[in-house]
């Protein structure tokens, strides 16, 4: 596929039966992220009682696609002891869960013998790989579009070995 594609809303909209996101970064730094953990570094917590204050699109996308059948899980390989933004991620989590996607946590030493792709990937449908590239400090550098068999066949694998091997977010304390 060429370097550009569908965006990733249309790649949700148009999955039928699985989502599947794998994460490997200990740190991120997208902007749209920046204010959100400048007040959790202040010590700003959701409150998970008070959903209309946490509840936001991304949400609601995921809870949609949930509704009309479709799996979404994903994965998250992280060092140990984990870094402050995981932490921050790790705090959030049970609004994802609360959308319906289903999350599950590995230490980076279980994933040593892991065959992994390079970057980042959502698989739509073990058919369509959405690689997400970052830079060196975390900011975004944009995805790149793989429909080659091949390749969505190691993401697939990788993917499944990370999450057989993986603790269900309930279980995996930071």
């Amino acid at each position: 596929m060429p370097p550009t594609g569908p965006t990733f809303a249309e790649q949700l909209a148009a999955a039928q039966f699985t989502a599947v996101h794998l994460e490997m970064r200990d740190s991120y730094s997208v902007e749209k992220e920046a204010e959100a953990l400048a007040a959790w570094r202040d010590g700003f917590r959701y409150d998970p009682a008070d959903r209309a204050a946490w509840w936001r699109p991304w949400l609601t996308r995921i809870q949609e696609t949930v509704a009309r059948g479709v799996e979404v899980r994903r994965a998250r390989i992280v060092s140990e002891p984990v870094s402050e933004y995981i932490r921050y991620e790790h705090s959030g989590t049970f609004t994802n869960i609360a959308a319906g996607e289903d999350i599950r946590w590995l230490p980076r030493r279980r994933a040593s013998d892991i065959a992994l792709p390079g970057n980042d990937f959502w698989l739509f449908d073990g058919k369509l790989v959405r690689f997400n590239h970052f830079t060196g400090e975390g900011q975004s550098a944009g995805p790149s579009f793989s429909d080659d068999p091949a390749v969505a066949r190691l993401c697939a694998a990788a993917f499944e070995t990370v999450w057989q091997r993986a603790v269900p977010h309930e279980k995996y304390s930071i």
